[in-house]
């Protein structure tokens, strides 16, 4: 894999894919179904994290176990497969992955027997030498050992792969197979978290291919 053009992994939800209203929806649909407080957008971007059985416990103030995670968990995704018909790409993700040179592949944490038939459906999958989604029946965990078998089925070294996600989780992953990440402030995260983070942040997905192929030294300030 030539240095000049590393391979760029796409996360799917809250980056290529726009749908943080449906997320938000769903995820106040699991925390109604045992009476627990509704978070608004801003409240999902702040508080969200993986593993998302701590960031629910932290909304309900209660502990929440694997078997009470496992049923908000489809209620949640009951909820979101009720809307997804509603979402759209990112305004530019078209523009996005059309302007990087290199090979390209996409990896979500949404199960993969959904994932694939949705990227189809969007005119995408022409795009990725590979899509990879969950492929456990319950979700909710980190990314970091999905994307060491991404990268382990399409052959390519961790050290030349830069992610392009909307996570603090996204970058850990990146960072656990020792590739770099570029983060979105359009999707499930607050953009002052991401900018603490320290890792390259862009408010558009062209910017933040342009940070990952290095033609500009900073966006999303």
């Amino acid at each position: 894999m030539s240095p000049a053009h590393p391979h760029l992994v796409w996360d799917w939800n809250g980056t290529l894919l726009n749908d943080l209203s449906l997320v938000v929806a769903a995820t106040n649909a699991a925390f109604a179904s045992v009476g627990g407080p509704s978070v608004t957008s801003e409240e999902h971007r702040t508080r969200f994290r993986r593993p998302i059985a701590d960031y629910y416990a932290e909304v309900l103030g209660k502990a929440v176990d694997d078997e009470a995670f496992g049923r908000l968990d489809r209620i949640f995704h009951d909820a979101y497969r009720t809307g997804l018909t509603t979402c759209e790409l990112a305004a530019d993700a078209q523009m996005a992955m059309a302007s990087w040179e290199g090979s390209q592949s996409l990896l979500s944490m949404w199960f993969h027997d959904e994932l694939v038939p949705t990227v189809h459906t969007y005119g995408l999958t022409g795009r990725f030498t590979r899509v990879d989604g969950l492929r456990a029946t319950v979700g909710g965990g980190r990314k970091a050992e999905s994307l060491q078998r991404h990268l382990a089925e399409l052959g390519v070294d961790g050290s030349s792969v830069v992610l392009i996600g909307d996570s603090i989780d996204d970058a850990d992953a990146a960072l656990a197979v020792g590739g770099r990440a570029v983060l979105y402030t359009g999707g499930f995260t607050d953009p002052a978290r991401l900018r603490a983070s320290g890792h390259p942040v862009a408010d558009t997905l062209t910017d933040a291919v342009a940070l990952a192929t290095g033609n500009v030294s900073s966006a999303g300030t």
